[in-house]
């Protein structure tokens, strides 16, 4: 392992020199300035630069910005070389899931690097011919001096490149099998994990190592344990990426959200002293209790001291004071008046108690995420009499098994047999789609056939949670509709479909999906979009924002930390069987989802058991016992 060459004290768990930006755009934009560095650095000597390049989502943000940069004239790839990291076998270039198809899209088409100096394994290769194949790639890197900057990416397993548990440091290039977990990851991207390749041809661990300069990049909450695990575990083969503890000049580039497992940033009590304010001594009283598995009012100063919060109980006084203040805190989070109770003090309450009745508009980036994660809130402001409003911001199309377009096309046909044009219109879809190959983008037709679905599943569950069809508003966002897993980058129109919406409604209460470890990044950048209008609507100060609360809730996949939670909103067992009754309404994604991300389980399982889990935890820390929870954090903009 290399020694650093600045030892801060809050970094000395960490085995690798890390950087934390604070969001993923910027860390891009910082990892493609040393490329183009490199790249300019090396052209005035007339040297020729050698890439090692990754795919997947993580790197795109920095090709955008080299493509960038060089349609500004700040840099040319005349003198690059480049070496991709993997392809899957067998895979032909011209396939969609191709990453030689990957990396034209994304870099080589907008630039101009000779052809001849773009290299990517090819997929197409008999086994026969591989070992031989693999060798020469091995000497062609070799022949050009080494990679001179590698970047990598990392999987949930570890994996760098392809190389899987397992991988030894010494491997080179060459053909591996998949874990299941990486098809997993990979299942969406090809409609299925049973399309996707059970094989790929990878660099090996010791190539990546060979390489002079290394950058691992990592974007999001789903990254954050692999990114503990690699930076401050032992090195062992069953996380590949430990490995890079090892070379002498290995950053790794994170933003804050995978970064947030790191010891120094999860509990900097343990690395150094802390500048003690209100929510990291709620967060470090919350993680002692679960520590010591012992409630809240019953830790001592022993406790505190033990774990590195001596400086704090000096500071406040004792460790009961401490206890009774986070107690407090908590306490006041948890309502069962998501819109507020009118007439009631409010001062230590999360909501309002006025106005009364309020106007609460949800933001669904799908549209079942406002039952899946916030059905039993939804239900409360209806049952109390609010003004419930439901955007639905995408249509959802993708997400809808063919199966269920020919069942929709088999009720209509059905219900008139004498009309030939829709007969006709359903032998011709029946004929597409029995044709379809894996991954392939669906008609126009069948894409708006898709939707209704979806549009009809969501205006089932709004008539049962008692939401009037009226206010069910179907935004059908376009950054949304290719047809393809891969989104365009949003747009003004995306934003002014919100903000026209946000003005025409003028809700006292927005809730959005602030779940950011959404696979597909759908959730991501609806959420984009929704500030961006909201930002607008501040510009121009209009008067009803100032008094509006934004609230956010978490979707399928994790749920916002106790710590963090400012509204928690209880659901008692009637309200949780109600609130699934309003997920299983969304019969196409019932059974089995199209994406399910890394968790099998249907949705209203996960649902119930995050849920569940919730109110256990509040339990555990001494608070009430309730049967479930929801959480919720609140989002203050600047009104400056």
């Amino acid at each position: 392992m290399r020694e650093r060459q600045q030892f801060n004290e809050e970094e000395k768990f960490e085995k690798i020199q890390t950087y934390v930006h604070e969001n993923a755009d910027k860390a891009s934009y910082y990892v493609a300035n040393e490329i183009a560095s490199l790249i300019k650095t090396k052209a005035k000597t007339k040297e020729s630069v050698v890439l090692g390049l990754a795919t997947g989502s993580t790197p795109t943000k920095v090709y955008d910005y080299l493509v960038d940069f060089h349609k500004k004239g700040l840099i040319s790839f005349s003198n690059v070389f480049t070496f991709n990291l993997d392809e899957y076998y067998p895979m032909h270039p011209k396939s969609i899931h191709s990453y030689v198809r990957f990396m034209n899209e994304h870099l080589f088409d907008h630039i101009d690097i000779p052809k001849e100096n773009i290299h990517i394994p090819d997929g197409t290769l008999s086994k026969e011919d591989l070992r031989d194949y693999c060798q020469a790639y091995e000497e062609k890197i070799t022949n050009l001096g080494g990679i001179d900057l590698q970047l990598l990416g990392i999987g949930r397993t570890g994996h760098i490149g392809f190389n899987e548990p397992g991988s030894t440091e010494t491997s080179k290039t060459r053909l591996v099998r998949l874990d299941r977990v990486t098809r997993l990851d990979a299942a969406s991207d090809f409609f299925g994990e049973e399309n996707v390749p059970t094989k790929a041809i990878t660099m090996g661990v010791g190539t990546i190592m060979a390489a002079k300069r290394i950058i691992l990049m990592a974007w999001g909450e789903g990254k954050a344990q692999v990114i503990r695990d690699s930076v401050e575990g032992e090195i062992k083969e069953s996380v590949p990426a430990t490995f890079l503890q090892q070379h002498q000049n290995c950053d790794f580039i994170l933003d804050k959200a995978s970064a947030s497992e790191l010891t120094r940033i999860k509990t900097p009590w343990l690395v150094t002293e802390c500048l003690w304010q209100d929510h990291l001594i709620k967060r470090a009283t919350i993680w002692l209790s679960k520590k010591l598995n012992k409630a809240i009012l019953k830790l001592t100063n022993e406790d505190y001291n033990e774990y590195g919060m001596g400086n704090l109980v000096a500071e406040v006084g004792s460790a009961e004071q401490i206890n009774l203040r986070v107690f407090n805190q908590l306490q006041a989070t948890i309502t069962g008046w998501p819109g507020g109770k009118p007439n009631a003090d409010d001062s230590q309450r999360p909501e309002r108690a006025m106005p009364y009745p309020k106007t609460s508009l949800i933001f669904s980036p799908h549209p079942d995420d406002d039952v899946i994660s916030m059905g039993g809130t939804l239900l409360r402001l209806v049952d109390q009499g609010h003004h419930v409003h439901v955007a639905y911001q995408t249509s959802g199309n993708i997400a809808v098994f063919d199966d269920e377009v020919i069942r929709f096309l088999d009720f209509a046909t059905e219900i008139d047999t004498s009309d030939t044009a829709l007969k006709k219109r359903s032998n011709e879809v029946r004929s597409f789609l029995s044709k379809k190959q894996p991954g392939q983008i669906d008609t126009n037709e069948i894409q708006q056939l898709k939707g209704l679905i979806r549009k009809g599943e969501a205006m089932a569950a709004c008539r049962y949670c008692g939401v009037k069809e009226e206010n069910a508003h179907f935004l059908n966002l376009p950054f949304y509709e290719t047809g393809a897993v891969k989104k365009k980058p949003y747009s003004e129109e995306d934003v002014m479909i919100t903000y026209n919406l946000l003005n025409k409604i003028q809700p006292q209460q927005i809730f959005a999906a602030g779940d950011l470890s959404d696979p597909h990044g759908t959730h991501r950048v609806c959420l984009d979009i929704v500030f961006k209008a909201i930002e607008k609507l501040v510009m121009e100060r209009a008067e009803w924002i100032r008094h509006c609360y934004v609230w956010l809730y978490r979707g399928a996949w994790q749920e916002w930390d106790i710590a963090d939670m400012e509204m928690a909103v209880p659901i008692g067992p009637k309200d949780m069987s109600r609130k699934i009754n309003a997920i299983f309404k969304h019969q196409s994604q019932k059974d089995s989802a199209m994406f399910p991300g890394n968790d099998e389980r249907e949705f209203w399982q996960r649902a119930e058991q995050r849920n569940k889990e919730t109110a256990e935890a509040y339990n555990a820390l001494g608070l009430a016992e309730y049967e479930a929870v929801e959480g919720f954090v609140r989002h203050n903009f600047n009104l400056n």
